[in-house]
């Protein structure tokens, strides 16, 4: 399986200005082909792709020297990035009727990593030589398997770096043997409620900080642009964000690390976040709980450990009664099902994890008869 480790790097200030030049070579790249695309569609109502614009790089290293001190590999890399941007858009054009964000122009603050593939690199231990920029001293937390395709360097919004190895066959996780299962569901309220009714509670990380935030904003929002303490006040916000979104990594690491060791089938509601986060009530409290973030983790890590994730469909999953299967219709801020057929009394969620598992357990048992059929 393809797997990705990240390393935070320790580099001098030379290795540091290389890797800003390299940085600002393939972002000035990347803009120039957008423009070229922009163009070449209006004069001549056609696209051009991206193998006909690294075909032209070599002509463009010798009017522009200074594309030469760049790998080979990684402009055509940006090439490739600029490539899947449109195609992204076009996607998204296609899902909503016309609606989507065109691929735009990178400023400085918008472009910051640069991958290598198989050449111009080495490395030697927890030390990364990479040829015509310099060498990184990386904080190896775990050590890397598999064999590494692709490298890339990247520059946080704090001025921290980071170097992540993308790698083949990498074998699966050892994890304790199970044929437990277990159904999930997400909320505001908690975090997560699971079928056997354990309750993680919801953290919310964002709403810690958000008064610190919003003097720091405050703050930015007077500075003038361009100046150096507009800067140090971008930086000071930046902190905040980075910070929120390391406190939520750890979380769900935690969380989701908890549930691949204890169970071999986890099932989960098939949820559109990105439509329910336009709910202006709650949009908030769902970012805040990074549902999506859960089940990308959730799913990954699964798949690195010979687990099964199974999504069911979300409606009614809260309205049924888990113990008779009748229906009990209730708003939002009823938090206890009480059913009136069967006098079942239970928290919300949990009834609503009770019926995922059981959806879950009914459509995999469908599944495997239609295979042995």
């Amino acid at each position: 399986m393809r797997k990705t480790y990240l390393y935070r790097a320790k580099i001098n200030k030379q290795t540091e200005a290389n890797c800003n030049k390299w940085l600002d070579v393939c972002r000035t790249l990347y803009n120039l082909a957008l423009e070229q695309r922009i163009s070449i569609y209006k004069q001549r109502h056609k696209n051009i792709s991206a193998f006909q614009q690294m075909y032209e790089l070599p002509e463009l290293k010798k009017s522009y020297p200074e594309f030469k001190i760049v790998n080979s590999q990684t402009l055509q890399d940006v090439i490739l990035r600029l490539d899947k941007a449109f195609k992204v858009f076009f996607r998204r054009v296609k899902q909503s009727n016309g609606k989507a964000g065109f691929p735009r122009f990178k400023s400085k603050n918008r472009y910051d990593s640069f991958t290598l593939t198989q050449e111009g690199w080495k490395l030697e231990g927890k030390y990364l030589y990479i040829k015509n920029i310099g060498k990184f001293k990386l904080f190896l937390s775990r050590s890397i398997s598999g064999n590494i395709k692709t490298i890339t360097i990247r520059r946080t919004s704090t001025n921290k770096w980071f170097v992540s190895f993308s790698c083949d066959n990498v074998s699966v996780k050892e994890v304790p043997e199970t044929t437990a299962e277990v159904g999930i569901d997400v909320g505001i309220k908690h975090f997560l409620v699971d079928s056997q009714g354990n309750f993680v509670k919801n953290p919310k990380y964002f709403k810690q900080s958000e008064k610190l935030l919003r003097r720091r904003q405050r703050s930015l929002s007077r500075k003038k642009k361009g100046s150096n303490r507009r800067n140090k006040a971008r930086l000071l916000v930046a902190k905040i964000y980075e910070k929120i979104s390391n406190q939520r990594k750890d979380f769900l690491h935690k969380v989701v690390n908890d549930y691949i060791n204890k169970f071999q089938t986890i099932y989960i509601e098939d949820l559109n976040v990105s439509v329910m986060v336009r709910n202006k009530y709650f949009s908030k409290s769902i970012s805040d709980s990074s549902w999506s973030m859960f089940f990308k983790f959730l799913s990954y890590k699964a798949a690195g450990a010979g687990r099964e994730v199974i999504k069911v469909p979300s409606q009614n999953t809260s309205q049924i009664c888990s113990r008779c299967g009748n229906k009990v219709p209730k708003s939002l801020s009823v938090r206890i099902h009480k059913c009136p057929f069967c006098n079942a009394v239970l928290d919300r969620d949990h009834n609503a994890a009770l019926n995922i598992l059981w959806l879950g357990q009914s459509h995999k048992a469908l599944s495997t008869q239609k295979v042995f059929a």
